[in-house]
């Protein structure tokens, strides 16, 4: 009775969230409409969809979680964390492991953040899953691939750091009760390296749940609608954060060390319009809390900022509901087709590649087709039909009615495709990867997609112990960052799956370092 209460509470507090101005994180068409501005909460935004976003997300991101009571608040801590993603909770965890006394401050109704919304998986390379399933893996290899992903502009030192940490990672998780040993492969990767929960589902609510588990069982407190406005310091030190609570009183809440992990700003439409005027227009995957506060708050201490102009746009995004279609779904075999029934580029080259090939079609809009295989592979599916995203049929020629293309172009489209399965040659693309099913098992299946603001790869810049630099290189002492807030790991285009690891990765890193801190000072 009591978990039904605090979410019956959970969900009343998001649909009142949202009338008070938060916004939506749905748009109603591809280019025609614009990113969603979140600077200050996404005010002057309160219609129905919004209303209905924020309580559907509440339900999915942290079901029946019971989140600390305001009561409990205290006026100091070892360390405050900002930010309940999963790159918050990790570092708190480990902080709390550390000895620490840590808390949460999240501005949203509900934990999880992007995270909650991650779909693929997490990348990690030498994992003891891949070698259980003989997957030859190296940690060069992976670093190579990323490298090469970002065309060579990536921070060298942060990537070499987040790949050798990559395996430890996924044993952490594994070690409190988050297994991820169901691999598979994202574009841009040569190896299956993609990391998801046992039975194929998206990763970020199973992430999201096993993480708030182990947050609640270890006593940390974490206080939702909890909004931090500043970060304060005294004597050139970090020493706590100016923080809202439900929209009341600010109080200042003071702490050895800060952490931030607030995410990044694929929700701001302004701090996107700043950096990238060509974005204008497109829809954004990410959720409504997704603003740059805390990029914004580091850059007041003199934090200094990199690659803020590198964003990313998925591929493959639902339109109308602004949804994610993982990538996941054509690492195990789906397609992408035009308008006219025919493939038109390799479908797992690396989003910047896939997108641009999608923006050249008259359209700028596509397909991706695959068959029941690859349904019953990738348990995401199941929510993209709930969510209405999907069309079915038994044949092919009925799928191509359904869907508005020549029934004997997709038809020989797909032909060709499964011949090339077969000959494990795409002679027409190149395609090298997914292709270990053809897609001959009916019943068919449809979704149309478009390219969407996905990620920010830019942030604050901080070094490998996730201490946050100023614009002479030196950390901004007791101030800590980690996650999608930060920038330079993944240069100039990030690889799918590569983003769920760096947040388990410095997050643990963040946890680990400022408990250092504190007990150094």
């Amino acid at each position: 009775m009591k978990k039904k209460s605090v979410a019956a509470l959970i969900l009343i507090l998001a649909v009142m969230l949202v009338i008070a101005g938060c916004g939506n994180s749905s748009n109603n068409s591809s280019k025609g409409n614009s990113v969603n501005n979140s600077s200050s909460g996404n005010k002057n935004q309160d219609n129905k969809e919004a209303a209905k976003e924020a309580t559907t997300e509440a339900v999915s991101g942290a079901s029946e979680a019971s989140y600390t009571p305001l009561d409990q608040l205290k006026d100091t801590y070892d360390i405050i964390i900002v930010g309940a993603g999963g790159a918050g909770m990790s570092a708190a965890l480990e902080a709390k492991a550390k000895g620490m006394n840590p808390v949460i401050f999240e501005k949203m109704p509900v934990a999880g953040g992007n995270t909650t919304k991650s779909s693929s998986g997490m990348n990690a390379s030498e994992t003891k899953f891949q070698k259980e399933q003989g997957i030859a893996d190296s940690n060069d290899l992976f670093y190579e691939e990323s490298l090469k992903g970002g065309h060579d502009t990536n921070d060298k030192e942060m990537l070499r750091f987040f790949v050798d940490h990559s395996a430890s990672a996924i044993d952490w998780l594994d070690s409190i009760g988050i297994k991820l040993n169901n691999i598979t492969i994202t574009g841009g990767m040569n190896e299956k390296r993609t990391h998801r929960p046992e039975d194929g589902s998206a990763v970020g609510q199973y992430l999201v749940k096993g993480l708030v588990n182990n947050v609640q069982e270890q006593g940390i407190p974490l206080f939702v609608n909890a909004d931090v406005k500043g970060i304060t310091e005294q004597d050139g030190k970090v020493n706590g954060v100016k923080v809202i609570f439900d929209q009341a009183d600010e109080k200042t809440i003071t702490a050895k060390a800060v952490v931030v992990t607030t995410g990044g700003f694929g929700s701001n439409k302004e701090m996107i319009s700043e950096v990238r005027p060509d974005l204008d227009g497109y829809v954004t995957t990410n959720q409504i809390g997704s603003t740059g506060d805390g990029i914004q708050m580091i850059q007041k201490l003199g934090g200094v900022t990199v690659d803020m102009d590198q964003i990313q746009v998925h591929p493959t995004v639902q339109q109308e509901k602004s949804y994610l279609i993982g990538e996941a779904v054509r690492g195990e075999g789906a397609i992408l087709v035009s308008s006219e029934g025919k493939r038109f580029t390799n479908d797992l080259g690396t989003r910047d590649k896939v997108t641009a090939a999608i923006n050249q079609l008259p359209e700028n809009a596509a397909f991706l087709v695959f068959d029941s295989g690859v349904k019953s592979r990738v348990k995401a599916i199941e929510q993209y039909e709930k969510m209405g995203f999907v069309i079915q049929a038994d044949s092919i020629e009925t799928l191509a009615q359904e869907m508005g293309v020549p029934g004997d172009q997709l038809q020989k489209t797909l032909d060709t495709w499964n011949s090339s399965v077969k000959g494990k040659k795409d002679a027409e693309f190149g395609r090298t990867t997914g292709m270990d099913n053809d897609l001959s098992s009916a019943p068919y299946f449809a979704i149309k997609i478009g390219p969407g603001v996905h990620y920010t790869m830019g942030g604050v810049k901080i070094n490998t112990n996730t201490e946050v630099l100023n614009k002479e290189g030196n950390p901004i002492t007791g101030l800590f960052a980690a996650g999608e807030v930060t920038g330079g790991l993944h240069g100039q285009n990030r690889i799918g799956g590569n983003s769920v690891a760096e947040i388990i990765i410095f997050g643990r890193q963040a946890g680990i370092k400022s408990a250092e801190f504190v007990k150094a000072n």
